[in-house]
């Protein structure tokens, strides 16, 4: 059975990972915080500090996975989608890797991977199932046939639901990256305080542009009101914007599930750690009948043991690519 090592390099994160037999033995992740002085994550600088890592961080994932690197029969990397310079510095790792022990390349897509983390530990989902991926740059619901037959339902019109979180923590004052912050004093806080709108829009896609502007307006008129209300009131105000942002996540999921009628539903992507979206999946669980997946903490936000699995199950149905494969900033699921 295969033994694949797995190479993330989307965004800011550097990842790798070795899985063998469909077992993860590592995944180690670098994190970069240079981007914290910016306010978000700067796509030069986070293709700088890629390959400062990529080394260390391939190094140590073999090293704890007690492997060889002869052992190694494929390496799988994420072509896309992310940010290009960031795509490059891990494409460019693996070919070379591939290259220099003569084994198969594997490419991923970013979002299927999330995905298919649901793989990595039991229980595993059967097929066919929902999933809702909800990123700082997606967010989407995907009804899941097989590993790598995903059709497209549902996705944002505009920006996603992590960015919602993250813009309405700057406007709070609060550090980034922002949105765990917001879920850290919305636990402390009543998510009825303050009334936001849904945004309205047809079928299963999001929208969240116009829930960012109102709640732009409600901080400034507060502020007018009461020059401390947010320190006064930061708990209420991030649990309010918190439930209405897991609202229209779980009105759409709610509906694609009466309108395909499959109960088994799925998160991933980073903003699958949110408390507030776990805690009304659980809630939907036991009052609607659902059958709900939550993975992991360590396999939400990016990182490479998603990658490793994909590349995985894409190895036993031989699908490899060649040396002239390029990244993609963009590519659909």
């Amino acid at each position: 059975m295969p033994t694949i090592l797995g190479i993330e390099s989307s965004c800011d994160d550097t990842s790798a990972s070795i899985v063998k037999d469909g077992k993860v033995l590592s995944n180690v992740i670098a994190n970069q915080s240079v981007h914290e002085a910016f306010g978000g994550v700067v796509p030069e600088l986070a293709s700088r500090v890629h390959q400062q890592n990529i080394i260390p961080t391939v190094h140590k994932a073999i090293s704890d996975a007690k492997v060889s690197k002869n052992e190694i029969n494929a390496v799988a990397f994420t072509r896309g989608p992310g940010l290009l310079g960031s795509l490059l510095v891990g494409s460019s790792f693996a070919k070379s890797f591939a290259l220099a022990l003569d084994i198969p390349l594997i490419e991923i897509n970013h979002m299927q991977a999330h995905i298919l983390a649901h793989f990595i530990d039991d229980p595993k989902p059967q097929f066919p199932f929902l999933c809702l991926t909800v990123s700082g740059g997606h967010t989407q619901i995907v009804k899941v046939n097989n590993y790598f037959e995903m059709e497209l339902i549902g996705e944002t019109t505009d920006d996603a639901a992590g960015e919602a979180f993250d813009k309405a923590a700057k406007m709070l004052g609060l550090p980034y990256p922002g949105g765990p912050l917001v879920d850290k004093y919305a636990q402390l806080g009543n998510a009825n305080a303050y009334a936001f709108p849904e945004p309205q829009i047809p079928g299963l896609n999001f929208s969240f542009s116009g829930l960012k502007t109102s709640f732009l307006y409600f901080i400034r008129d507060k502020k007018k009101e009461n020059p401390n209300f947010l320190e006064e009131n930061m708990a209420d105000v991030c649990a309010s914007i918190q439930n209405r942002i897991v609202s229209v996540l779980m009105n759409k999921v709610k509906k694609a599930v009466k309108e395909t009628g499959i109960k088994q539903v799925a998160i991933a992507g980073g903003v699958s750690a949110n408390s507030g979206l776990r805690n009304s999946l659980l809630e939907a669980e036991k009052k609607l009948g659902w059958k709900v997946f939550i993975p992991k903490f360590e396999y939400c936000t990016d990182n490479a043991a998603m990658i490793s699995i994909a590349g995985y199950y894409k190895y036993l149905q031989g699908e490899f690519v060649g040396q002239d494969v390029s990244p993609l900033a963009r590519w659909e699921i």
